[in-house]
């Protein structure tokens, strides 16, 4: 296996109309480019993985050892040549050339892909057109065939002696890899590429699927004698939530928030407070298997929205550590998080600062 992958996402974006970069907008609760190095790393296909962006300083998450970055060029052909000259110390046999504007690729595509590689120098995944095709010559209209019309996408995959040899020699820039090839008149293998493989050139390209939204509620007597725990945070108190856990009524609130959307029940049929196994857990472990679940029923968090209804504490002056213990529990990006503070105005069980309850409004939308 002496594979490489090259990931582009050093582009302007200038289509995206937007003040970052696409390639590290949030998509589907990631950076857009991470998608690409996820299945890359999925695949097991890759000896390295070649993350090309403008600078290396716009990259803010941790990346495994055999994911390399490197300083793109101004064109995107220029950003494919650096790539190809910098892993050609590695010497590669075969080398698969990606945009990382296209995050919704298989990782079946990248392994036919490779297997196609062991018969043919270049292999282009293509689809048939949906629309009339035109183009223009010296401002006269012509037709095209869409029945003998191929749309080209990444990822392309090539021998590396081929295409580097042919990316070395080339003065113009190019559009794709495969332009090299056709303008050189050199065979290419196309294989059946995917229709949800689409690239994100325009806002309007991220597609809304449906959401659902879920609401979580949860209250706890203050107790003398206990340490009082807030989504995750331990905050200095006079005293604790009672209850079967640590009482901790935020994480409690969001794990019944996420069951609703995801029409799984409630926290109790999960957490039976008769069992006692659970005595005395820490919130936080209870998340977990929650989030477990999301994922695996494939949904992933839009938007949280927490109310924190107490007299005190004053929930301003943790609302930091409380957004980055919840980011970090549940693998979020903290700008999706918003928590609240709310008074009763010294009504009742809560104003008279011996309850503190929570409530949580979640909307979550499924994966493709």
């Amino acid at each position: 296996m002496n594979n490489y992958f090259i990931i582009l996402a050093s582009g302007q974006s200038k289509r995206f109309n937007s003040s970052k970069p696409k390639q590290f907008i949030n998509y589907k609760n990631k950076a857009l480019f991470e998608h690409s190095i996820e299945k890359a790393l999925d695949s097991k296909l890759f000896k390295k993985i070649i993350l090309v962006v403008k600078s290396r300083k716009q990259i803010k998450i941790n990346l495994p050892n055999n994911i390399l970055i490197i300083n793109g060029g101004k064109e995107r052909s220029d950003s494919s040549l650096l790539a190809l000259k910098f892993i050609k110390k590695f010497k590669p046999n075969n080398v698969l050339i990606h945009d990382a504007a296209r995050p919704n690729f298989s990782i079946k595509l990248l392994k036919n892909l490779v297997n196609s590689l062991k018969k043919n120098k270049a292999v282009i995944p293509v689809i048939l057109s949906k629309d009339a095709i035109k183009y223009k010559i010296k401002n006269k209209l012509y037709n095209l065939d869409k029945n003998n019309s191929f749309l080209t996408q990444t990822p392309q995959a090539f021998k590396f002696k081929n295409l580097y040899s042919l990316s070395i020699n080339e003065k113009n820039k190019i559009q794709d890899e495969a332009s090299l090839f056709i303008k050189n008149n050199l065979e290419i293998k196309f294989i059946r590429g995917e229709n949800s493989n689409n690239k994100i050139t325009f806002k309007e390209d991220i597609n809304q699927n449906k959401t659902y939204f879920g609401i979580g509620f949860d209250i706890h007597r203050l107790i003398k004698s206990k340490k009082l725990y807030l989504g995750g945070v331990k905050i200095p108190f006079h005293s604790g939530l009672k209850g079967h856990s640590d009482g901790d009524v935020i994480i409690h609130s969001i794990i019944d928030a996420l069951l609703g959307a995801m029409r799984k029940k409630d926290i109790g049929s999960y957490f039976p407070s008769n069992k006692n196994k659970f005595k005395n857990i820490r919130s936080p472990k209870m998340l977990i298997p929650i989030i477990s679940i999301l994922e695996k029923n494939k949904f992933y968090i839009n938007n949280l929205d927490i109310n924190l209804i107490c007299e005190k504490p004053k929930i301003s002056i943790y609302r930091n550590k409380i957004l980055n213990s919840l980011s970090k529990l549940m693998s979020i990006d903290k700008s999706i998080i918003n928590i609240k503070g709310k008074t009763v105005e010294k009504l009742g069980l809560i104003g008279n600062e011996n309850a503190i309850a929570c409530e949580t409004i979640v909307s979550i939308n499924r994966y493709e």
